[in-house]
């Protein structure tokens, strides 16, 4: 067994749920989970755990996401990409001017609106299951955050976008939105996700038997769950608190111990802090943990994920 996070490159037409099952059978290991979705017609860097690499995820999904996307302006379709039914077209183009102008009002805050065929849950019920029956499903906006989206190309009617974006956030939906605003639709041609975080998809291997990527060639490229998690701010424990966390008692963790990152990424919507990761004094990953609300002196931290102790 082996506890590690994978930077896998997902091909066109998997779902990220395809490639965990791929890898489960790669790496002869049940406990394996990917961190942010990606719709099937996309491609690019997924960050699958494997074993107790698993328990990061949760830290994993918080870190802002780059994209290349491409849209087209002038047809908008009822999923909001390639994949879908033909909604309405336009034959009245805006330039590059406008588009960039259009574009500015996506920076920064957003509330958006999930598309309807998605895998959020409204009542119990995927989005686009209810989709499917016929049914459109009142969806309530969600904050998310475009840290930056740009023109890398632009031949109108068809873009080339360069998109940052927080946890959540549907790119497909931001050229819709931008088709919208410019008065004459838009969807989006095709999606790449290059990097989470500092992880970048030049580094990642491709899950599918063609690609010939083994167990052995997986794991030479693996991220310890240390490494994986090194944007997170974290407590180097004495040996008597690593020993104590191993049996399930939490240290007691003064703010002056902290030691921050030495990269920082903006945090998404709803969150107010980053998880604590809590070191053993040889550098191995123990646990993820959070600080209790603010306050004076020493305080017990919250674990959130243990790693290693007795019975895992």
């Amino acid at each position: 067994m082996a506890d590690l996070v994978h930077l896998v490159d997902k091909p066109e037409g998997w779902t990220s749920h395809d490639v965990v099952a791929r890898l489960r059978t790669v790496f002869g290991e049940r406990r394996v989970g990917h961190a942010g979705t990606l719709d099937p017609f996309a491609t690019g860097l997924l960050l699958v755990a494997e074993g107790r690499a698993t328990s990061l995820l949760g830290a994993l999904s918080l870190l802002p996401k780059r994209y290349r996307a491409r849209a087209r302006l002038g047809v908008a379709t009822d999923t909001q990409d390639r994949t879908g039914a033909v909604l309405r077209t336009s034959t009245s183009i805006p330039g590059r001017e406008a588009v960039e102008s259009a574009l500015a009002r996506f920076r920064g805050p957003l509330l958006q609106r999930p598309p309807i065929y998605s895998a959020v849950k409204v009542r119990g019920e995927r989005l686009y299951q209810a989709a499917r029956r016929g049914v459109e499903v009142e969806r309530e906006p969600r904050p998310v955050e475009v840290y930056d989206i740009g023109l890398a190309d632009a031949e109108p009617p068809e873009l080339a976008l360069d998109v940052t974006v927080s946890r959540g956030t549907y790119v497909r939906t931001l050229a819709h939105d931008l088709g919208e605003a410019l008065g004459c639709g838009a969807h989006l041609t095709s999606l790449r996700r290059t990097a989470i975080g500092s992880y970048h998809v030049e580094a990642a291997l491709r899950p599918d038997a063609a690609a010939g990527s083994t167990v052995e060639a997986f794991r030479a490229r693996a991220l310890p769950p240390a490494r994986a998690v090194d944007f997170l701010p974290s407590v180097r424990l004495l040996p008597e608190e690593a020993a104590r966390l191993k049996h399930g008692h939490a240290p007691v963790v003064e703010a002056s111990r902290v030691t921050p990152p030495a990269t920082t990424w903006p945090l998404p919507p709803g969150e107010a802090s980053w998880p604590l990761a809590l070191v053993a004094p040889g550098g191995e990953l123990l646990a993820i943990a959070r600080m209790p609300e603010p306050g004076e002196g020493p305080r017990r931290v919250v674990l959130l994920r243990v790693l290693v102790g007795e019975g895992r």
